[in-house]
Formats: C-alpha cells, sequence, structure tokens
C-alpha cells in the first residue's frame, strides 16, 4: 500500500512478502523506489527526501508488542538504504497499514496498538480512530505541511534515549567544541548535533532552499558532524545520514523554539518527528546549547512547539528528576495518515536474484 504518514508518504509492505537478507533486500527497496536517480524516473520514489522511505510491516513474537517494523530510508543519489533511524511520520501509518492488511484486530472506537521499531528499539503507544471496528481516515485534525483534514491518531514512544549510543549525552557533556562550534550531542530516538545557527554565521530563519544553496554551510557542517560522530563513539558517519544535525535560534512566533534540520547535505522541508523528540529532550535538558534559547518549564509534562519553515509541530515530553539530569519517559504527537492506493509494484529479477521471472510484491 502507498500510504502517507504525517507529512511523509511511501510505500507500507508486509515483511512476510520480503527477502530477509537485508543486501538482498537493500536491492529491492531501492528496485522499488527507482534509485539511484535523481529523478527516480523508474519506480515509485517521489524524488525528494520525504517520498523515498519505505515501511514493513509484520507481528511481533513479544506478548507485549501487537506489531513491529522496519523503516527504510532509501538514497535517492545513491544505491543505499539506510536502516537506521526510524521515520516518525511514517510511524503514523504503521497502525492504519495493520489494520488495512488483517495484522491486527480492532476495537469500537478507537483501536490502541504497542508497536515495536525494529531499527531503533523504540515502543510506540498508538491510538488509531476505529469506530464501529472499522478504520476512518476522515476527521478534523490539521497538521502544518499537510493539506486539509484527517481523523487524528495518537503517538507516544518510549524506550527513546540512547537509542544508538546508550546515553542521552553521548560524549558525557552537554556541550562541546568541534570546528570552533559549539555543539550538544543528543541521543533520544536518534542521535543528534544541535547548534546554534549564529555558530554558523546564519538567523535560524532562512527558508531550506536559501539554506540549501550555502554549500559553505554544508561543508562546515560535515566536518562538525564528522568530528561530533567519532566523539560520540558512532565512528565515521561519512556515507551515513546517523548521527542527525538541526541549528537552532530562538522562537519568533510564540513557539518554544525555531529549528532547521538536516538531512544531511539538504534543509528538510518541515521537521521529522524522529528529530523533534531529540531536539525536545535537549530543550528540557539544562546546560545544552538550546537551553536560553528555548521556552520551557520545569514542568514534568509539557509541550514542546517547533517552529519550521511551514508550521510548528507539537510535541508532547514527560520526565522526572531534575532538567539538570531528567529521566525521559516518553515523547509524543498526534498526528494524520491516510492510505492512497494498494496494488503490485514490479521488481526486476536482477534485484531479487531468488526468481528466475519479474517479481512482484
Amino acid at each position: 500500500m502507498l500510504m502517507r504518514g504525517g507529512t511523509s508518504k511511501g510505500p507500507y509492505f508486509n515483511l512476510a512478502d520480503l527477502p530477509q537478507d537485508r543486501k538482498v533486500l537493500e536491492k529491492v527497496l531501492l528496485a522499488v523506489m527507482g534509485s539511484p536517480d535523481e529523478r527516480q524516473t523508474d519506480g515509485l520514489g517521489g524524488a525528494a527526501w520525504l517520498t523515498s522511505k519505505t515501511m514493513m510491516v509484520g507481528p511481533s513474537s513479544r506478548p507485549d508488542i501487537d506489531i513491529e517494523f522496519l523503516f527504510g530510508q532509501v538514497l535517492i543519489d545513491e544505491a543505499r538504504v539506510d536502516f537506521k533511524p526510524n521515520c516518525g511520520n511514517l510511524t503514523a501509518a504503521i497502525g492504519p497499514f495493520a489494520i488495512e492488511s488483517g495484522l491486527v484486530a480492532t476495537d469500537d472506537p478507537v483501536t490502541k496498538l504497542r508497536i515495536l521499531n525494529l531499527n531503533t528499539d523504540a515502543i510506540i503507544e498508538a491510538v488509531i480512530q476505529t469506530p464501529d471496528g472499522k478504520i476512518t481516515y476522515e476527521g478534523t485534525t490539521e497538521i502544518d505541511g499537510v493539506p486539509g483534514a484527517s481523523a487524528p491518531i495518537e503517538l507516544f514512544f518510549s524506550n527513546l534515549v540512547g537509542s544508538r549510543t546508550g546515553k542521552l549525552l553521548p560524549t558525557g557533556n552537554t556541550v562541546d567544541v568541534f570546528e570552533g562550534v559549539e555543539v550538544s550531542c543528543v541521543d533520544a530516538a536518534i542521535p543528534m548535533v544541535i547548534a546554534r545557527a549564529e555558530q554558523f554565521g546564519l538567523t535560524g530563519y532562512e527558508m531550506p532552499d536559501e539554506i540549501d544553496a550555502n554549500r559553505t554551510f554544508f561543508e562546515k557542517l560535515e566536518r562538525v558532524r564528522i568530528a561530533a560522530s567519532h566523539a560520540m563513539g558512532m565512528g565515521d558517519p561519512t556515507g551515513s545520514v546517523v548521527p542527525k544535525f538541526c541549528i537552532v535560534s530562538a522562537p519568533q512566533r510564540g513557539g518554544t523554539i525555531c529549528a532547521r534540520y538536516m538531512v544531511p547535505q539538504t534543509c528538510h522541508r518541515t521537521f521529522p518527528l524522529v528529530g523533534s523528540q531529540c531536539l525536545a529532550a535537549a530543550c528540557i535538558t539544562t546546560g545544552t546549547v538550546v537551553d536560553g534559547l528555548a521556552n520551557v518549564s520545569s514542568a514534568s509534562r509539557q509541550t514542546v512547539n517547533i517552529e519550521h519553515p511551514v508550521g510548528i509541530l507539537a510535541t508532547v515530553i514527560e520526565f522526572s528528576g531534575s532538567r539538570a539530569e531528567p529521566d525521559i519517559h516518553g515523547i509524543g504527537f498526534v498526528r494524520t495518515a491516510r492510505a492512497l492506493m494498494e496494488g503490485r509494484v514490479f521488481i526486476p529479477s536482477a534485484a531479487w536474484p531468488e526468481t528466475a521471472e519479474p517479481s512482484k510484491v
């Protein structure tokens, strides 16, 4: 099924229909999306970061989990699929896809699911609107970056801290300096390097196209990202999108913080959920580069409103303890999703060597 989840869209598959071998799976997904090709002409990809994503869903053997999934970010200009991160926006459609595919039963008026992300081991509690036991996509919830309104889907993520490094602050410091740039290295949902925009000579209010044209910025960013990755114990990140990178500035539109997210050599057109989870964690942690810019309180549950290029992303975070050493219990959102189409995608036999004829899923 082709589905929109949040501000992204992509094909969703049943894991049982795909090859288990990761290298073969990578070739299959590249063929599905038409990569590497900047236009992705020979596949389903939309030639943009937000539309070159795939989800693979299946039942879980764990008694406390209803469904599990694997995310694959298909690179556009490289023959590679990044299985390290998760996509929070596409996660919004995991429950609907599982219901549409008959992988889970429904309740009335809502269906609550516990979902495991295989990329990061994060556990997500999802609440999907299913009046009379039937899924509905119609509703009045609006999210910035998506036209119209749809039924709300509540997502609450737990087990987020130290997704790759085992620590909220992988370097042991709230602030580090690399290439003369002060950054905070934070790992919640995804490892991310955060810097104030002014450290790069930017205001932080630039629009994505303006940032994309500033190649000097990205050259320096990559040097900082590489140094930070080593300091975080993650090794050389060349060729990987992790750790992520974002720049922050004071809010201008009544939000908590203003931010721009890099992916990593272009600026994200909105702001991804996994990035907002990490940024929210940085906002409530005393001493990070965000401290002093973000309008946060000491409340154990609060909403971090992230101003991004096309609107505001509301992110709810719950923690206990002091802001100096917060114990983060979970981070949640309200998203929307919609099933766009279902059918078969044809895969060249060269991508799936077990078959002599073109395969279809």
